[in-house]
């Protein structure tokens, strides 16, 4: 399928999704928080890949959202106050679902990160499971400089990701944040010299995830992001349950026959999900594999 913002190849177990309108810094059209779920929703449910990498293409990553936004021409801008304000929480909770998405599949997600990511592309690069980044590279809570606050998850997420005074200072004074400090603090895993070299790199590290037992990294991805949003006790309660059901050892024992017989393992896909669960919302939208029901 073609895509107006990006470009989706699958390799080697590795889904690659990459942003590719360079000439307009691949800004976030309304395009853009269609495709992207409708990407990663057909990747999740066809289990089509054991990883996920996202790139982009020019000089910068995303310069975030494009202003065609905020100034989509609509007929309905004369309805009553408290309607259209309903209306706007509807559709900044549908943008914050897209970048959720990155977390809500169960497949992790690698951002390859070069030059400018801003606004937007901080929301979503804080959605990935792991962050990398060129030298020239630089994130900017851009928002607090056009007099709003970011509302696409930034703000729920970098605290889980870095010290909570750096996080303030970034969001109250809306400065960039370069390579080097980025890593400082732990936002990214590592910083490569170019774009070429982080594209290697990356795809490198992907392909050891990809070599892991797919439901084995499911489990690591849920009990991470689950942890991260609950207690101890809770966690602790969670990963015991989950290991009575998705606990088998047909991956363990293969891990261990491999080794005997000195070779790479080799496991089992997931499942694809059936496609009559597959059914997701997108703007008013069911969007399933076959068929698009207008909901009125």
């Amino acid at each position: 399928m073609n895509y107006t913002c990006f470009d989706v190849e699958s390799k080697d177990n590795i889904a690659h999704i990459r942003l590719c309108r360079p000439d307009e810094l691949n800004t976030m059209t309304p395009a853009f928080w269609s495709e992207l779920p409708l990407i990663l929703k057909e990747i999740d449910d066809l289990a089509s890949a054991r990883v996920v990498v996202i790139s982009s293409t020019g000089k910068h990553f995303t310069a975030g959202m494009d202003l065609s936004v905020f100034t989509e021409e609509r007929d309905d801008q004369q309805a009553e106050t408290g309607r259209l304000r309903e209306q706007l929480r509807r559709t900044v909770l549908e943008l914050q679902d897209a970048f959720t998405l990155l977390e809500r599949i169960r497949m992790p997600v690698l951002a390859a990160i070069q030059g400018g990511c801003v606004g937007g592309g901080v929301d979503m690069a804080c959605a990935c499971d792991i962050r990398y980044c060129t030298a020239d590279a630089f994130l900017c809570i851009q928002e607090i400089n056009i007099g709003m606050t970011a509302d696409v998850g930034t703000l729920q997420r970098l605290p889980h990701l870095i010290p909570s005074g750096m996080i303030r200072e970034l969001a109250y004074t809306g400065r960039r944040l370069y390579a080097e400090e980025a890593k400082e603090v732990g936002l990214v895993n590592k910083v490569y010299e170019t774009q070429d070299a982080l594209l290697e790199g990356v795809m490198g590290i992907a392909g050891e995830v990809a070599a892991r037992s797919p439901l084995a990294v499911y489990g690591s991805k849920e009990m991470i992001n689950y942890s991260r949003d609950h207690n101890v006790a809770d966690s602790l309660n969670y990963i015991a349950t989950w290991q009575t059901g998705m606990f088998q050892p047909q991956d363990m024992a293969e891990s261990f026959t491999a080794k005997s017989e000195k070779r790479d393992p080799v496991f089992d896909d997931m499942l694809p999900i059936r496609k009559w669960l597959s059914s997701y919302r997108i703007g008013g939208v069911y969007h399933e594999a076959k068929k698009r029901i207008r909901i009125h």
